[in-house]
């Protein structure tokens, strides 16, 4: 086995263990809603410790269910990976095509004095 295929095994291992160890455990099994974000959580901390705290602001969109505002969030999530994916493959193909030119020239370069050469030899 190559080593990049070595990395990619233990990388595949590392995310279905990030995956299914917090369900194997029962982590989160105490809460209403075991898989809330941060925001319900700091929300909830910010209400036991000062009940009569008012937002600075109110979201311009809200949600009708918590599964709408999932799909929202796994779409964001989809579209944000398609951008950075985007960008590092333009850039490693734009980095190919430049080693690719340059060996052309570096080719071309050796072949014209390889000319010479044989055109000086001819000469003399």
């Amino acid at each position: 086995m190559s080593r990049n295929a070595k990395i990619n095994t233990l990388l595949l291992v590392l995310v279905a263990a990030l995956a299914v160890l917090p369900l194997a455990f029962g982590l989160g099994d105490h809460k209403e809603e075991p898989f809330t974000g941060a925001d319900a959580e700091a929300e909830t901390a910010i209400t036991e410790i000062d009940p009569d705290y008012e937002p600075w602001f109110s979201p311009l969109y809200e949600p009708p269910s918590g599964e709408i505002e999932s799909a929202l969030f796994a779409l964001q999530a989809a579209v944000g990976a398609g951008v950075l994916t985007y960008y590092f493959g333009l850039r490693r193909g734009r980095r190919q095509g430049e080693a690719r030119a340059l060996a052309r020239l570096r080719a071309e370069a050796d072949a014209d004095a390889g000319d010479e050469a044989a055109s000086e030899r001819r000469r003399v």
